[in-house]
């Protein structure tokens, strides 16, 4: 029997905000954060974002343990961990990239970590200005701010002191 309603369409995974509408947003991770993880609610968020016109989930959050799930609900998934002894300058810049690739392409992608954090702020923030989409970090910092309606703490703004190379987009 086929779903009907409010729930056809799956729900808005917690924390969803576009930084661009209908091109890129930011949540947290479709389920929860690792350690509530639910997956009936995993796949009715996964179910949204491929209703919302979504194709590609580009996660930060240390460990991905399901990945193949994404595929099922035809989503391609890009993994940049951000962890302790990995290099965060390469990570950001093959992150960034991905991103860049995206919107230069056309491709609607999320961006999440496990929750909505400083780290996944300062990254968006980052990304804003290495790629050129805003002119200086206190710009880009004023516009997450706003956008997100919260202050980037420490841990955001200490991402955008280790920016790698700007590559535009």
């Amino acid at each position: 029997m086929p779903i009907k309603g409010k729930w056809a369409a799956g729900i808005e995974p917690r924390g969803f905000t576009w930084v661009y509408r209908g091109a890129f947003a930011v949540a947290e991770r479709p389920g929860g954060a690792t350690t509530v993880h639910r997956q009936v609610r995993r796949d009715e968020e996964l179910l949204w974002l491929k209703h919302q016109g979504f194709s590609r989930v580009v996660t930060v959050a240390a460990e991905v343990p399901t990945p193949s799930v994404y595929g099922e609900h035809g989503l391609t998934l890009g993994h940049y961990a951000m962890r302790a002894g990995v290099a965060p300058k390469e990570v950001l810049a093959a992150c960034y990239g991905d991103l860049a690739r995206c919107l230069g392409a056309g491709t609607v992608v999320l961006l999440h970590d496990d929750e909505v954090s400083d780290r996944l702020l300062g990254m968006v923030a980052g990304f804003l200005v290495w790629s050129g989409r805003a002119p200086t970090v206190p710009a880009s910092l004023t516009a997450v701010e706003r956008l997100f309606r919260r202050s980037v703490g420490p841990e955001g703004r200490g991402i955008l002191f280790g920016l790698p190379e700007a590559g535009g987009a």
